[in-house]
């Protein structure tokens, strides 16, 4: 007698956990792992290794943050002074006490990227940093991930936020300068010549 045994396919479907109301906490190489493994997503680390998953930005954030990289990257272009990152751009800060953030829009002077490899993500704090408040996101993060941003050696930084018009001003050592409904923004001081319009971001 010959024994006939089947095996029955079964289909899995993927298991959804929802970790929305949970803080996620991981280390620095899992986080370079997640990142590998998910391409497709926008992700940071905080200082104290929570992970953050982002959104894809509504369209008019996308729009305001299309104009304000490049504001900065035609200055750039015409100036040659430093290289300019734009929101996918990511940040390793752990090796001075912080997390791998990625500033909407960022510049760093060239001479300070000299030896430094750009296939990677950048060691390298910023002189300047943009962070555009969208629709979705809580005003208090974002203060908070712009004093990390000073506390690291950020020259210069601007939290700018549409729905209030009004654009809060972060200078190393200083206390937030608020500007409200401001046309402009000179940031001449470690920009020469730089002014960013805020023409089509209010």
């Amino acid at each position: 007698m010959v024994a006939i045994t089947s095996t029955v396919a079964v289909e899995t479907q993927p298991l959804l956990l929802d970790v929305s109301n949970t803080t996620l906490r991981v280390t620095p190489e899992q986080f370079d792992r997640l990142c590998i493994d998910n391409p497709d997503l926008r992700l940071e680390l905080t200082p104290n290794r929570e992970l953050i998953v982002m959104p894809p930005a509504f369209f008019i954030s996308g729009e305001r943050n299309g104009d304000l990289t490049f504001q900065v990257n035609a200055w750039n272009r015409q100036t040659e002074l430093g290289r300019v990152g734009d929101s996918s751009t990511g940040y390793d800060f752990t090796a001075i006490g912080g997390g791998k953030p990625s500033p909407d829009v960022s510049w760093i002077e060239k001479s300070r990227l000299e030896g430094v490899s750009l296939e990677q993500f950048c060691p390298v704090v910023p002189d300047f940093v943009i962070e555009l408040r969208s629709t979705t996101d809580g005003l208090k993060p974002l203060q908070d991930k712009m004093r990390e941003y000073q506390r690291l050696g950020v020259r210069l930084g601007l939290l700018i936020d549409p729905k209030h018009k009004r654009v809060e001003i972060y200078r190393s050592g200083q206390e937030p300068e608020i500007i409200e409904s401001p046309t402009e923004i000179d940031c001449g001081e470690i920009m020469p010549s730089f002014v960013l319009s805020m023409s089509r971001i209010f």
